[in-house]
């Protein structure tokens, strides 16, 4: 519901002559393929990339997967856990002392959905100049490596293998999640001039002279100290009280949004981040918009997610330019 909306669907059975005649047709017309079977599987139903660049040569080919089309995990089966395991976010991700923790989301589907999007913007701008298509092999594991962000440079230059760290960031102090009267809120310190405006609303400008907080590089090495001090005293309001108090002087903060408060956001609501669709099943259904925000072209989701084959008179006929007679006899064979 969440992932398609506004698409359209056609079904086709990959095996049968009269389908396939059709996947050829979609072939030479579309400008691009995206498919996520197991490495080889198109190859084996003799639809790869290199016998269908040959009926259009300006097909731009996307292939994701969970270990991409090379190497020696090629051929192993992935899912959206599998990667996180193996991409090392799991293990940076959650309490320190407690077991592994799955991100909340299907980072795993989800980032390799975008890196493929950015390949194939990239070799969409490639044909423009030069009317030739290509091949994008996109891997599971190898989007969880890129998003690691500082961990691999830190272990590099450090030898020490990041931990889970709970809510704190790794080089910056204090920069985390506090306990409040009646949950968290997030604070976020993100330089010495903003430790000063803080220690100042918190009447804790004797930690300004303590040689174990004076620069970041200080705060950060003693944080379990920090974070004892501060709790102390973010503990004596509430999350909203705190929020009131700490954005008003300039500093980042956020309460931890449960679901039920997201979809109530008023900034959520204001940048069209819900849109309610009604589903010719499920009924009236509220999901994401589109984060993506053209000044000229602005998306607009206007249907939910299609049942599977219902545009295949649509694709039939605006996409290939059949006439009702011979959609007619596809769709009653």
């Amino acid at each position: 519901m969440s992932i398609n909306r506004g698409e359209k669907s056609i079904c086709l059975d990959l095996k049968k002559d009269k389908d396939l005649e059709v996947f050829w047709e979609l072939v030479r017309k579309c400008d691009v393929l995206v498919e996520n079977y197991r490495p080889g599987t198109m190859e084996k139903l003799g639809l790869g990339y290199d016998k269908l660049k040959m009926a259009n040569p300006s097909l731009i080919y996307c292939a994701i997967s969970g270990f991409g089309h090379t190497g020696p995990y090629s051929q192993l089966p992935a899912y959206d856990m599998i990667v996180q395991a193996m991409g090392g976010v799991m293990s940076i991700t959650g309490e320190l002392g407690h077991p592994p923790v799955r991100v909340g989301t299907s980072i795993g589907d989800i980032t390799a959905a975008l890196f493929g999007v950015i390949g194939i913007l990239s070799a969409l701008n490639v044909r423009y100049q030069t009317g030739q298509g290509q091949k994008i092999d996109i891997s599971m594991l190898d989007s969880q490596i890129a998003i690691l962000e500082n961990a691999i440079t830190r272990y590099e230059t450090s030898g020490i293998t990041p931990v889970p760290l709970g809510t704190r960031h790794p080089s910056i102090a204090p920069f985390q999640a506090f306990p409040t009267k009646d949950y968290f809120v997030v604070i976020a310190v993100g330089n010495d001039s903003l430790w000063k405006k803080f220690c100042q609303l918190l009447n804790i400008e004797h930690l300004l002279a303590d040689p174990r907080f004076i620069t970041n590089k200080d705060r950060t090495k003693n944080v379990e100290e920090l974070e004892k001090i501060i709790s102390q005293i973010t503990t004596t309001n509430t999350t909203d009280e705190w929020l009131k108090i700490v954005q008003a002087a300039g500093i980042p903060a956020a309460a931890i949004n449960t679901i039920d408060k997201v979809v109530k956001d008023p900034q959520v609501l204001a940048r069209s981040m819900l849109v309610e669709l009604d589903h010719p099943i499920a009924g009236k259904m509220i999901l994401p918009g589109n984060p993506i925000k053209l000044s000229l072209t602005p998306p607009v989701i206007e249907k939910p997610a299609p049942l599977l084959g219902e545009h295949t008179t649509w694709v039939l006929k605006e996409i290939l330019g059949w006439n009702d007679v011979r959609i007619n006899s596809f769709i009653t064979i």
